[in-house]
């Protein structure tokens, strides 16, 4: 079984891959996408959104990073996928999940999944630009307003030279509301013949058991359910050995969470620091009762340089 961090625009960083990946559990972690359109992008634009790539594109704790490439010019991508691979990107991940109106009304993310030709002609053009020891995988979801292209275009995917799929278990027009439908991704797995990874609404233990039930996955992508409950991959490896509870209680938590502030302290404006950790623990109130109370503590603060003890 692998687990996957899932790239989360706006939120999954490499302050909060650095934070998420120390406490364990995860094989690899995607960038937030970079969007391509008619242009070669400099290579600063590629460092500046995963600055891993000094570490040999693995964060901190060792885990290793995938770059996302979003877009809907095959040429253009294959194009700018290439450099990345100049830059020893491990791997190229494509996007056509992301659910975002601005997005999607410029031809990215899921707004392709109305196009399998295209889909396939993306995926073809990338995977002959870069060397065949890079891998290339696709994320998405189950279609744009309806399941209705959803096999079609996962095959176009997998025939176009995806080496994996993360499946999204939800149209664009479900966003994120629940319920995943996780029985979707195992007729996707029947359709192609490459590795499909499971994803969408995994916020416990118990929704991942139910989760691989129905989609007879192996592999796992955890996204917000992993930014609310930092152990959670932890806590499915140890439920799937068998063994008692692998969780992190508060004070290590804390640990953690001052870790990340102090990592975001002098990037950006003075209110970026506590914005982004506000962010993270509204993310955490889901878990952690004691996140609720760090939270009214810093609510006001708009440049804040040291957690309240």
């Amino acid at each position: 079984m692998r687990i996957a961090l899932a790239p989360m625009e706006g939120l999954v960083d490499a302050p909060l891959r650095t934070a998420l990946t120390r406490i364990g559990g995860v094989d690899w972690c995607v960038t937030e996408f970079v969007r391509v359109t008619s242009t070669l992008l400099p290579p600063r634009y590629f460092k500046r959104v995963a600055p891993e790539w000094a570490n040999n594109w693995h964060t901190p704790a060792g885990v290793l990073l995938k770059l996302q490439l979003l877009g809907s010019d095959p040429a253009c991508l294959a194009e700018n996928a290439a450099r990345a691979a100049e830059l020893g990107a491990p791997g190229i991940d494509l996007n056509f999940g992301c659910p975002a109106k601005t997005v999607n009304r410029h031809r990215g993310g899921a707004v392709l999944l109305q196009e399998p030709e295209l889909l396939h002609a993306i995926v073809s053009a990338v995977r002959r630009a870069v060397p065949a020891a890079i891998p290339v995988t696709a994320k998405m979801r189950l279609g744009y307003e309806n399941t209705d292209l959803a096999l079609d275009c996962a095959r176009a995917l997998a025939d176009g030279g995806a080496e994996e799929l993360v499946v999204h278990a939800r149209t664009k027009l479900d966003g994120y509301k629940p319920p995943a439908h996780w029985h979707w991704i195992a007729r996707i797995n029947e359709a192609v013949a490459v590795p499909v990874v499971a994803n969408g609404e995994i916020w416990t233990v118990a929704d991942f058991l139910q989760c691989k039930a129905e989609s007879g996955c192996e592999d796992f992508m955890l996204g917000r359910g992993l930014v609310a409950r930092p152990d959670l991959a932890r806590q499915i490896r140890a439920a799937v050995a068998g063994e008692e509870s692998d969780t992190v209680e508060w004070p290590e938590m804390l640990e953690v969470i001052a870790e990340f502030h102090q990592g975001l302290i002098g990037h950006g404006a003075p209110t970026y620091a506590p914005g982004r950790l506000k962010q993270w623990l509204g993310y955490l109130r889901r878990s952690y009762p004691e996140a609720i109370a760090l939270f009214r503590q810093i609510r006001t603060q708009q440049a804040l340089q040291v957690l309240p003890a």
